[in-house]
């Protein structure tokens, strides 16, 4: 039997990408062409040249239609690549909410046309991803056809990010595992742990990724007299990460926004204690003090206080990880979520083809 082809817009390099493209991949034996806009947001100029290419890709994309003949069409974001999905005419159509509204920053002079381009999309989609509760939360404010909504995250491997934890007890071995963008507020984290280390608190803090505030970090570690304690790893291998994490016993994110993050959930799978911002989208899955500690955002003093906590109360994080884990099986089991999610996308192309 011929296999089913799906288009897939979005950046395929992104790692939450590459889940579900492989995930699609091996548990819905789907073909997969991919297609992305190529010109980074990285400057001004940059930002017009993008603008440009995004006002053209339409015509792009229904050239690749007409080459591949899709059986579907699916695209991360419900502004942008799932605007793009909906132009596009292919049936049946499935967007994801990749943040908690996708319609960010709040301030930007695009967010009235972001906002009516992305209820193009909702209206014109046959299935929405929530990969949360918090995006159908957001979804709800702005009169989603709730039954088109599919609440699952993609999960993750847990073959790969397995349930062990060898980090050193005898300290606080923190690691950090978000792009370092403004966004994920890196610095609260390095000043939380100047805070610690000027009373005399030993502790490694782990920083993987990558990003444009690089050289700002490592001056502030510098600053702060504890760049020796502090290692920027820069972006790695995923074939790294699970190691790293099961070296560590304290996970940390400080994001000022949060929709669903499978950085959590790698983290949650290898035993490591989160410590994150209270905000919606984390508070989804960790209790204050229960299962992990929430910090205001923003509040660096209240991060280390957290941090202080955690490390001397072993007994509760101990208990806490291994609930974390059966969480993380129960509900964010790649392999059980995908097959789920391949299904669908097989009865919907089934229900079209019939029509």
């Amino acid at each position: 039997m011929k296999k089913k082809k799906i288009l897939f817009l979005g950046e395929s390099f992104r790692a939450d990408a590459i889940t579900w493209i492989n995930g699609l991949r091996e548990f819905g034996d789907f073909e997969i062409i991919t297609w992305e806009l190529k010109t980074p947001s990285n400057s001004k100029t940059n930002r017009i040249f993008r603008l440009l290419e995004f006002v053209f890709a339409i015509f792009k994309i229904k050239k690749i239609i007409k080459a591949e003949n899709p059986d579907m069409v699916i695209a991360e974001r419900t502004t942008s690549y799932g605007f793009l999905a909906a132009l596009s005419g292919i049936h049946p159509m499935a967007i994801a909410q990749q943040g908690q509204t996708d319609l960010w920053p709040h301030k930007s002079i695009t967010f009235p046309v972001k906002k009516l381009i992305q209820k193009y999309a909702f209206q014109h989609a046959d299935m929405i991803h929530a990969w949360g509760e918090v995006m159908r939360v957001s979804m709800q404010k702005v009169d989603v056809t709730m039954d088109k909504v599919l609440v699952l995250p993609k999960g993750i491997n847990l073959e790969v990010f397995t349930n062990s934890n060898y980090a050193n007890q005898q300290k606080i071995c923190a690691i950090v595992t978000r792009s370092l963008l403004p966004e994920y507020r890196h610095d609260i984290i390095i000043k939380a742990f100047g805070v610690l280390n000027r009373k005399g608190i030993d502790f490694s803090l782990l920083i993987i990724g990558d990003g444009k505030q690089l050289p700002f970090l490592k001056h502030l570690a510098k600053e702060l007299k504890i760049q020796h304690k502090v290692i920027f790893t820069g972006r790695i291998p995923n074939t790294q990460l699970p190691q790293l994490l099961q070296e560590s016993n304290i996970y940390i994110s400080m994001p000022i926004t949060e929709g669903v993050s499978a950085s959590l959930f790698e983290a949650m799978a290898c035993n490591c204690y989160p410590i994150l911002t209270d905000i919606a989208g984390n508070k989804s899955w960790i209790k204050n003090r229960e299962n992990g500690n929430l910090v205001p955002v923003d509040d660096y003093n209240a991060l280390s206080e957290e941090l202080i906590w955690s490390f001397e109360n072993r007994t509760h994080r101990e208990h806490a990880v291994i609930n974390n884990r059966k969480t993380i099986e129960e509900k964010a089991n790649y392999e059980i979520n995908m097959k789920i999610i391949s299904t669908k996308y097989h009865n919907l192309i089934n229900t079209y083809t019939s029509n």
